[in-house]
């Protein structure tokens, strides 16, 4: 059984992978899973146990121990037997608690969950054993039932493990009615034999809905078994049982539960009960079963354990015996068998001849056994693998009590599951009923061709449904069976089918989508390469395709594919799979990742490609399917490529490989696809994606089109899906939109190059003008795809009209109102800006329609500067954010291009705002932008060949920030990255843009960034607390933050939480010593430009906390401060005013000055005992005794001006 459920571990996934991630957390699972070497926790387990009389009355003491101990035991659920050298002890320490006479019902019931706990980790066979067992234990156990309610749910654990007790003590060698004479009754009372006592038990549990019901089927099984219970119950038990069964519906709930009990517990009686005990009830017990009708519930576990039923009552119907004929390897040791290396004698293989003895095989084969077999083939194709696990174990457990022939017809039963006309769950059914066969020696070498046959088929069964296929847990399964049979049988019987299998399995290893099945695959090809030693070049295969490797499906098509197709062997297999299976594969990814492995296999066998696959592929991208074109498309283009690159190695055109034939075909795709209207509709994305590859690759690969009317039927292509990008589904738009224009670049790099003396073309004069035209659309889309388009022109076709070209993408980069939600064209036309930089290159004194120029350089600086500014938001969020990372990008390209080649051109004011922006940024708030922007100023920084001219603060900066320690500093998390950036504050230059930032990030909402921004600016503050020269220099720059962007919400808010925040934490406690100290002057002033005529509830929140923090200034300022806060309490708003009264309540107690100690207690009165929210006529008058206690003039209405005065 062992070696069973190890071998099902393979096969009892059905589920696909989820993906990259998933799969390195199971790697770690695994690593950890093994991890453990002996129980770590006996002293804390002792410990646990010894104080549960202490802690049982106490629930959250109770609790506590009862989630620790679970934890303790959990850790062990993957290697149980650790915890078997503890067990006794374990077990007598709760044994002991229960059997106490002291004891009380809650300590039982504890020692009985703490007991169920072990036996859900190790498993109650194991357990079992370990229960008292003496003849006194009997009457102990039964007496402890008297108090149990089978209704009870919060002690279902005590039932369970009473049950499991009582099957072990009613196993005593002894007559049960011999206990009888020792029972004392009272008088009037009817004595009940132990015997009944003991079956009422069992019936009344097993028709109970908790999991006592699996126990009651144990002691049933044990029980009803006795000698002397078998004679008296066991008959008038299978009638109750059959009786219970025949009117129970698996339509009800209270029907499940009974159906249930009543097949576990007659699983139990046919497997643990003698057969010549249990054979004349079977035929009866087979009728009743079919009369159930189980294979038409939906319960699973009804139909599993009805399998399993089945295949006991087939067991018991056939004698136990060892087939003679069945195939047997010899000797089944790994370690022997590696140890017999020479040549093996015929005593390692006794009875692998004896095919054709069939002695004892001569008795009459029951009726019931054909009703059984059919019904266990029926479950085989079951919808649930537990159930068609089951049946494929009973096959083979029935298969080894049968004839010789009649066995090989159960195999041709079997093998009739592998029809298409069938499902896949018939298949796995099938797989697995084979593995089962192979390992048992039930299928004889003679059957091998036909079996080799279908598994080759299950190993690539895929099949669609709708928007996914089935089929993993099949190929899963047919891995298995390859497993199986290299364990089964003798290398020199598998030698006919070595080949087929190893590049089935090496085809699995490497091609199969699910990650499960390539481990699977993986695991059957180590089983093959170890027991049986004949797969080529099984070793050098294993050490680079292990289970860890096999786990990223692109390093297994791209990389260790072309590996394991250095060997000849596999190398056409391999690319014939690509070509006939996953070229046409429904997922897309697999498709491409198909056609990138031909790409990187041509190599091993060019003339193959070049004169098999090639046709093959040229006919597939005619093909009514639409995944077999876009396929067949792509694997050309890869393979084009590939036989070019080959090619050019040796100074030959492609065309040594392509003849001439091939070629026109290559050419006529896309007229082809144009003239069947291909490019429309839902499959034309992935036309036009694939032939947008085709004629990157075909370009890269030097095809003689020069001056072919095909390259005017490709830029028309180019160009209406660029112009038409609007219309793709937004998951696909950037993809086609790059292949498109790396389409486009290969295009015009090798078609559009003038040649010495030949005049320009009509193409060249239209494109970029009709380019440049297109970046005005209405659509975003296409401003987005024209934008890339321009900036991947090669650079002669931007000569003479680089002038032209930059204004375009500047005007895109701009803002405009009709246009502000374009953040995407925008991003794409800083890139373009970018790479046409890089493209056309740098000449000081050149023309500036030519190169970057001293001219037009100004021009580039400022449109990428104007862009750092751009926080547009919609309903997606910040998308001004893309902007700003593309602007801080090409601005670091920009100037690391003139650095290396045109210093003098980086003018200092320039780089200054490059600078600060970047800093700017750097301390923002979204983390992936702010770690954007910190390597974007570190790489400036530190860039040294040659140094930036002209960095602010260049050696303070490089103390601040050495080369080796920013290095590892992980600028995405806030708490390395906000200490490192405050340093800024202290750079004059750097100071405003450092403190906008900061002000965002201080008042935002993410809890980690504001509290690691909020430390650091701390942090800084306190180092600047005592200087007041600094200090006024801070302050003088935070109101100059303040005034640029009044009014402006998004730092305005912010600004001001920080404002309080600094003001609640003293940091200007230098300033309030004077009066009316210009900074509190100036702020107060701010604050009230900034909230008048305000209705954001945030904002007049974050205000009033800082009107109270500024009371502690001193001064007339004082007495404004206090207008402002008593003219909030007069708002519109009634929680404005509830707000400003709870917050000015907090100050009166915080700054005791405030008010005079004589009418103290009536201010707070007044503060706490007025309903703010009350009509505002009555706010004002109590609002106005505050004003008089404190010695404020009190606030005037202002009348409105009457309409049309």
């Amino acid at each position: 059984m062992v070696q069973e459920e190890a071998a099902g571990g393979m096969v009892l996934s059905e589920e696909p992978a989820a993906g990259a991630a998933e799969e390195d957390v199971e790697e770690d699972a695994l690593v950890r899973g093994a991890a453990l070497e002996a129980f770590g926790e006996s002293a804390e387990t002792r410990a646990l146990l010894s104080s549960l009389p202490a802690v049982h009355g106490e629930r959250a003491a109770r609790e506590v121990a009862e989630e620790r101990f679970r934890v303790i035991m959990d850790k062990y659920q993957e290697q149980p037997h650790l915890l078997d050298p503890h067990l006794e002890w374990m077990m007598n320490s709760l044994v002991d608690l229960v059997q106490e006479e002291t004891s009380q019902p809650a300590l039982a019931h504890l020692a009985f969950k703490f007991l169920y706990v072990i036996t859900k980790v190790r498993g109650y066979k194991v357990f079992l054993r370990l229960f008292p067992h003496e003849v006194a234990d009997v009457q102990r156990v039964l007496d402890m039932f008297t108090g149990q309610n089978p209704k009870d749910h919060e002690t279902w654990e005590t039932r369970y493990m009473l049950l499991l007790w009582l099957s072990v003590t009613c196993l005593i060698p002894f007559d049960l009615s011999r206990l009888d004479g020792n029972l004392s009754i009272q008088p009037g009372e009817t004595r009940i034999p132990i015997m009944d006592r003991i079956l009422q038990i069992a019936e009344t549990y097993l028709v109970v809905s908790d999991k006592a019901r699996d126990a009651a089927a144990v002691l049933v099984s044990r029980f009803i078994t006795r000698p002397d219970v078998k004679q008296r119950k066991m008959a008038s038990f299978l009638d109750w049982s059959l009786c219970t069964l025949a009117h129970s519906s698996f339509q009800t709930i209270e029907g499940v539960i009974a159906m249930d009990g009543m097949l576990q517990a007659l699983a139990q009686i046919f497997k643990h009960g003698k057969r010549e005990d249990c054979l004349p009830y079977a035929s009866t017990v087979l009728q009743c079963l079919d009369g159930c009708r189980l294979p038409e519930s939906n319960q699973t576990l009804l139909r599993k354990l009805g399998v399993k039923l089945v295949q006991r009552l087939g067991l018991t119907f056939l004698k136990p015996k060892v087939a003679t004929w069945r195939y047997q390897r010899g000797c089944r040791s790994l370690a022997a068998n590696l140890q017999l290396c020479a040549p093996r004698t015929s005593e390692q293989k006794p009875l692998s001849h004896r095919l054709t003895s069939d002695g004892d095989e001569d008795y009459d084969v029951p009726e019931g056994v054909e009703s059984v077999i059919e019904q266990l083939l029926v479950g085989l194709k079951d919808k649930d693998t537990v159930v068609r696990w089951s049946a494929a174990k009973g096959i083979g457990r029935m298969a080894g009590r049968l004839p010789r022939e009649l066995a090989d017809d159960v195999v041709g039963s079997v093998l009739d599951c592998f029809s298409f006309q069938e499902t896949d769950k018939a298949w796995h059914g099938g797989c697995l009923a084979l593995a089962e066969l192979g390992r048992r020696g039930l299928l004889l070498p003679s059957r091998l061709s036909e079996v080799v046959t279908v598994i080759l088929k299950a190993l690539t069964y895929d099949e669609k449904r709708g928007a996914c296929s089935v089929g993993a847990n099949v190929r899963d399964a047919a891995c298995y069976v390859c497993w199986a049979f290299a364990r089964a049988y003798e290398p020199q019987e598998l030698t006919p089918f070595v080949m087929a299998i190893s590049s089935a399995l090496v085809i699995a290893t490497v091609f199969d989508r699910n990650v499960n099945c390539r481990r699977a695959a993986s695991a059957a090809f180590q089983e093959n390469v170890g027991r049986q030693g004949t797969f080529p070049h099984g070793i050098d295969i294993l050490t680079t395709a292990d289970y860890f490797a096999v786990g990223n499906i692109s390093h297994c098509f791209l990389a260790i594919s072309v590996f394991i197709a250095g060997f000849q062997e596999y190398t056409k297999p391999m690319i014939d799979h690509l070509v006939s299976v996953k070229i046409n594969h429904w997922d897309g990814a697999i498709r491409e990742l198909s056609a990138k492995a031909l790409h990187n296999l041509t190599p091993q066998a060019p003339e193959y490609m070049a004169a098999h696959v090639f046709p093959a592929l040229l006919s597939m991208t005619l093909s009514p399917d639409l995944h077999t074109r876009h396929g067949a498309i792509l694997a050309c283009a890869e393979v084009t490529y590939a036989l070019h690159r080959l090619a050019a190695r040796s100074d030959r055109p492609v065309t040594d490989y392509l003849d001439e034939n091939t070629v026109q075909r290559l050419k006529q795709i896309h007229q082809q696809l144009c003239d069947r209207q291909l490019y429309r509709g839902l499959g034309g994305e992935l036309m036009r994606q694939a032939v947008c590859v085709l004629i990157e690759n075909l370009s890269l690969s030097r095809m003689p089109f020069k001056g072919d009317t095909v390259i005017d039927g490709w830029q028309w292509l180019i160009n209406d899906t660029l112009r038409s990008l609007h219309l793709v589904s937004s998951h696909s738009r950037q993809q086609i939109k790059e292949v498109a224009v790396s389409a486009l670049a290969a295009l015009c790099s090798e078609y559009y190059m003038e040649e010495p003396g030949e005049t320009d073309c009509a193409i060249r004069r239209e494109l970029i003008p009709q380019y440049l035209a297109e970046l005005q659309s209405p659509e975003e889309m296409t401003r987005c795809g024209f934008s890339s388009a321009l900036g991947a022109l090669p650079g002669f076709l931007l000569r003479g009209h680089l002038q032209q070209v930059l204004s375009g993408l500047r005007t895109v980069t701009s803002t405009t109102p009709k246009d502000v939600s374009f953040a995407e064209a925008r991003r794409d036309s800083l890139k373009a800006i970018s790479r046409i930089c890089q493209t056309v290159g740098v000449k000081a004194e050149g023309p500036p329609d030519e190169v970057m120029c001293k001219e037009n350089v100004s021009e580039v600086y400022a449109a990428l500067l104007n862009c750092m500014s751009d926080y547009t938001t919609d309903s997606r969020g910040d998308v001004g954010a893309w902007v700003r990372e593309a602007a801080m990008t090409s601005l670091m390209d920009l100037t690391l291009l003139l650095a290396q080649t045109e210093p003098l051109l980086i003018e200092a004011h320039i780089c200054e705002r490059v600078m600060c922006s970047v800093a700017q940024q750097a301390s923002e708030k979204i983390d992936r932008f702010r770690a954007h922007a910190a390597r974007v100023f570190l790489t400036l920084l530190h860039f040294d060949s040659p140094p930036v001219p002209h960095v602010p603060h260049r050696r303070e900066l490089e103390s601040l920030f050495p080369r080796s320690d920013v290095a590892t500093v992980n600028w995405n998390a806030p708490s390395q990255a906000f200490p490192l950036i405050t340093q800024l504050l202290g750079l004059p230059t750097y100071r405003y843009h450092v403190l906008l930032g900061l002000a965002v990030s201080v008042g935002g909402l993410t809890e980690s960034t504001v509290r690691h921004s909020t430390q650091s600016l701390f942090e800084y503050m306190k180092g600047i607390q005592k200087d007041a020269q600094v200090l006024e220099s801070f302050s003088e720059t935070l109101l100059k933050v303040f005034e640029d962007n009044l009014l402006n919400d998004r730092v305005s808010i912010s600004l001001l939480k920080m404002l309080d925040q600094l003001l609640a934490n003293g940091c200007f406690d230098i300033f309030t010593a004077e009066e009316n100290h210009p900074f509190c002057v100036k702020l107060l002033t701010l604050c009230k430009e900034e909230i008048k005529k305000s209705k954001d509830i945030q904002k007049l929140r974050s205000s009033i906390a800082v009107l109270c923090g500024m009371v502690q200034f001193s001064g007339d300022v004082r007495k404004k401060v206090l207008l402002q806060l008593f003219l909030l309490l007069g708002h519109p708003f009634p929680v404005i005013r509830k707000t400003t009264a709870s917050q000015v309540y907090e100050m009166v107690l915080t700054y005791s000055d405030l008010v005079d100690p004589a009418v103290l207690d009536e201010a707070m009165s007044v503060l706490s005992d007025t309903a703010w929210d009350a009509e505002l006529p009555v706010v004002r008058g109590q609002r106005n005794h505050l004003c008089d206690l404190l010695g404020v003039p009190r606030p005037q209405l202002v009348p409105k001006p009457a309409p049309g005065s």
